[in-house]
């Protein structure tokens, strides 16, 4: 059984976008799509004794919250299945719960309450950090979400840190029927032959071959079992984080891997991914991976 895709809403404006996003997602994937809104009401009602028949207003709130996404949700593709769960808990306690029976989680940029300054909801941001499964923080200009690039970007690192993010990549590629740009940043040490044009052309080459290689490696297998996804790698000079953040501007989602040490318990970022998180221009997914 496939497992849902699962968007957490809030009622802003950031998770209406998100909830339409994880729609078109969940067609694509023939997924069904689960709505998940926290709210600790019930653990403060509960904790005294209630003398009224009115329900707290929260409850309500929570209820139609839920309801008016779903009811979204179903005008924009009425063959998505839709469910939608309150939690009674924090948003981020809410969604790493369900990441472990999750296909993926889907978050807004920012929710609501948050400082209209910020550029990304600490709720996104934690669990990004944290989840054990995919996470799609959905941001960026219009054409972006909605497609019209045709292309998916993924990041290539140095370890297997990045394998789960270039088989997620080819899945979504896959599924939207576009292609994949597979990244692949190299730099050279800023001291190598500086008084010697020739030889730091010759040195540079050099990185750049080394990075096409590793980035052949990366794909190899990946590549063999997606025949018909088309593949176009880059390797590019630069910082990581500035390559990848300009290759979201032409892209419908870029995709990235995010350690999950065994035993670490605090936030799991590299910077590459904080930087896409608080600047990209499409939409991201991080996707954990063991080290």
């Amino acid at each position: 059984m496939d497992l849902p895709l699962v968007v957490g809403v809030d009622g802003s404006d950031s998770s209406l976008q998100a909830v339409d996003w994880a729609v078109d997602e969940a067609a694509r994937h023939g997924l069904h799509l689960r709505l998940v809104y926290a709210s600790r009401w019930e653990r403060y009602e509960g904790a005294r004794p209630s003398f009224g028949t009115d329900r707290p207003a929260e409850e309500v709130m929570a209820e139609h919250i839920v309801a008016s996404s779903a009811e979204r949700a179903r005008l924009r593709d009425p063959e998505v299945k839709v469910s939608g769960e309150v939690f009674p808990d924090d948003a981020v306690s809410a969604l790493l719960h369900a990441g472990p029976e999750a296909f993926a989680l889907v978050t807004g940029s920012r929710g609501r309450g948050e400082l209209a300054g910020m550029l990304l909801g600490s709720v996104s941001l934690t669990v990004a950090a944290r989840a054990v499964c995919p996470v799609i923080v959905v941001r960026g200009a219009e054409q972006n979400l909605r497609g019209a690039f045709g292309r998916v970007v993924v990041g290539v690192g140095d370890s297997t840190e990045g394998s789960g993010a270039v088989r997620f990549a080819f899945g979504e590629a896959g599924a939207r029927g576009c292609a994949v740009e597979a990244v692949r940043a190299w730099r050279g040490p800023a001291h190598e032959h500086v008084d010697h044009p020739l030889l730091a052309d010759d040195a540079a080459r050099a990185h750049e071959e080394r990075a096409s290689v590793n980035l052949t490696d990366a794909l190899r297998g990946v590549v063999r079992d997606h025949p018909d996804v088309d593949v176009h790698r880059r390797p590019v000079e630069g910082p990581a984080h500035k390559v990848l953040l300009a290759a979201s501007a032409r892209a419908d989602l870029v995709i990235v891997g995010a350690p999950r040490r065994h035993g670490h318990f605090g936030l799991q970022l590299g910077r590459v991914a904080h930087v896409l998180l608080h600047h990209s221009e499409c939409p991201v997914a991080v996707v954990p991976q063991r080290a």
